[in-house]
């Protein structure tokens, strides 16, 4: 009874300890049968002699194989009934004395899984290195070493069984094996130990490639592993040589879209040029994501608009594409983007799906597509309500399941009450959402932000964002945003000292310099330092159109009439934008060229009806455009 229940237990070790002992008792039942069969001879036959009798000296042989056998069973059952109790220690050292005497892989196999099971890794790279011993041609044997040494950190070890691990991959799978290698090397703790032994294993592949894709595949590795060191110029260096070696290959240009940013002008390149093929639809998304990260939006929409036509089903660019138009303040295109999304992916569902009774069953499954698909019904509420069309967005918002989408919803909803006047009803709807943590906690703050913004109530506005930053005096978004809510209230020296303890905090934040630079240039005082601090900012990011209308108001308040001409035409023509438009139409108006200045204001009408600095450099100026 107490066997029965024991393995009962541990139905997964039971069924293993059977499959093994059916493979122990194999060569015991043939000595059975061998020794049983003299013995019927025997006595079918009663003139045989007593000599005739006994068995033959192979049945003996047979016989000592049998109970060496029996024991190594009673070994193995023992040994998987001691991990079933929870003495895992015991039952390793049974199955690894079981695998030393049978040779047998699948006994070295699952002692050394008794061992990382136990948390032994120790236990776990002996048993493997045993298992290599015995089967120096097991490919099995080597990935465990490999692997084992890799999760103790013992990089430098795994110089030898990386090196075997690749000698094995090449008559089939290199290219896959440069791909895992990175991924293997993750979870080392000494990224740049880690590096050097990758690079010194694949240096002959890395020297003279077998052929352009093998060669490619190896560098691309190797720039991930100097990525991962911190490397960038290494993984520029590894990212152009595998795009020299094969230019259509996607692997280089993923490897570039991870280093792009101002400091690192020559990655982009590399992303272009495979553009200038067959691009995945993927990769140009990822793309597009980039440039809107560092604030290239017109860029961005170029891109997905370029997916939107080469490969018109691509769902995701549909969305992204509606996302970027509602932003440039076009609801009527954002609503035929977001329809086209949501239309394909009905049809995705639907054919995924065995009849249409399941479709939406389907959908429910995929907890990334619903993330996604709430996106859209969000985006469709956010159009709903421009258009003022409030039972629309309710309908809308109805249809959001996922949880991490609640604080948006209710982002919506709290539009909704300011809308019909319950502003502070609003605000509570959007402090009632759980924060779980930090991260949710700022997100709320930033949602009573823009509810706030949205009704133009600037002083509780900077109040909000002043009691935050005096929570956390080093954050600076926080005193950005509260810089930008001082100058609203017309406290410039406020605006100011914020946004130079904003430099000095984050010396890279482009923001700050250009709107300190705009701001002094706005008001037509320290010019050349207004300059300066705008150039600044072009350092880190040198096409941004919105920093660039910055340097031509600039240039314009220096008198460079000319400069600030070209510079702003640029930005116009880069990102078509109400306020953009109010700076070259002045330009443009003070030149003497005054219909084309009236065709920009007008163009900048069209774009934003409720620009503030349109309407009031209209004013000023006494112009109907």
């Amino acid at each position: 009874m107490h066997y029965h229940h024991s393995m009962k237990k541990t139905p997964r070790h039971a069924a293993a300890a059977v499959l093994l002992s059916a493979a122990c008792l194999a060569p015991f039942a043939g000595a059975q049968a061998a020794t049983q069969a003299p013995r019927r001879g025997v006595e079918s036959s009663p003139s045989a002699s007593p000599q005739q009798a006994q068995p033959a000296p192979r049945a003996s042989s047979e016989i000592a194989r049998a109970e060496s056998s029996a024991k190594l069973f009673y070994g193995v059952l023992l040994g998987e009934l001691s991990v079933g109790r929870g003495s895992a220690g015991d039952g390793y050292a049974l199955l690894l004395d079981a695998a030393r005497q049978t040779g047998d892989a699948r006994l070295y196999q699952r002692a050394t899984e008794i061992a990382l099971q136990a948390r032994s890794g120790d236990s776990a790279l002996l048993s493997a290195r045993a298992w290599v011993t015995a089967q120096p041609e097991s490919r099995e044997a080597n990935r465990f070493v490999l692997q084992i040494l890799v999760a103790l950190n013992r990089i430098e070890e795994s110089a030898a069984p990386l090196r075997k691990e690749l000698e094995f991959a090449r008559s089939d799978s290199l290219i896959l094996t440069y791909a895992a290698i990175p991924v293997l090397y993750a979870r080392a703790s000494d990224k740049n130990q880690a590096r050097a032994v990758v690079e010194q294993a694949l240096a002959g592949e890395l020297q003279s490639p077998a052929n352009p894709a093998q060669g490619a595949a190896a560098w691309v590795a190797v720039g991930r592993m100097r990525l991962a060191a911190g490397d960038s110029t290494g993984t520029l260096e590894a990212a152009q040589r595998a795009q020299a070696l094969e230019p259509t290959a996607e692997g280089p240009a993923i490897l570039a879209l991870e280093l792009l940013d101002p400091k690192n002008p020559l990655a982009e390149p590399i992303v272009r040029k495979y553009l200038e093929g067959k691009p995945t639809p993927p990769l140009r998304m990822a793309y597009a994501s980039a440039l809107l990260e560092n604030q290239r939006g017109a860029e961005a929409m170029q891109q997905v608009l370029a997916i939107t036509e080469q490969t018109p089903d691509f769902a995701d660019a549909w969305l992204l594409l509606g996302n970027l138009q509602l932003q440039d303040d076009q609801p009527d295109r954002a609503e035929a983007s977001v329809r086209r999304y949501l239309s394909l992916v009905d049809a995705e569902v639907a054919t995924a799906a065995p009849d249409a009774s399941s479709a939406g069953a389907s959908a429910q499954q995929a907890p990334a597509r619903r993330r996604v698909l709430d996106q859209a019904y969000l985006l469709m509420a956010q159009i709903a309500e421009k258009r003022g069309d409030l039972p629309a967005v309710e309908s809308w918002l109805d249809k959001v399941e996922s949880p991490q989408a609640l604080l948006n919803v209710q982002m919506r909803r709290a539009s909704v009450l300011a809308r019909q006047g319950k502003l502070e009803d609003g605000r509570r709807l959007i402090r009632a959402v759980p924060a779980r943590t930090p991260a949710d906690a700022r997100l709320k703050l930033m949602a009573e932000v823009q509810l706030l913004r949205d009704n133009d109530r600037r002083q509780d506005v900077y109040d909000l964002l002043a009691q935050a930053s005096a929570q956390n005096p080093t954050d600076p978004d926080l005193l950005y945003d509260q810089a930008m809510a001082a100058e609203r209230l017309d406290r410039i020296e406020d605006a100011e000292r914020l946004l130079r303890e904003v430099i000095r905090l984050r010396p890279d934040y482009h923001h700050a310099y250009n709107a300190l630079g705009f701001s002094l240039a706005d008001r037509n005082v320290r010019l050349p330092e207004a300059k300066q601090l705008i150039q600044k900012a072009l350092e880190f990011v040198p096409d941004d159109p919105f920093i660039n209308d910055s340097l031509g108001w600039v240039e314009f308040r220096l008198g460079n009439r000319a400069e600030a001409r070209r510079i702003l035409e640029k930005a116009y023509t880069a990102k078509p934008d109400a306020e953009i438009a109010a700076h070259l139409g002045e330009v443009l108006w003070t030149a003497g060229d005054k219909d084309r200045a009236r065709a920009v204001w007008r163009e900048g009408r069209s774009l934003n009806p409720d620009n503030e600095t349109l309407e009031q450099t209209l004013k000023r100026l006494g112009v109907r455009p």
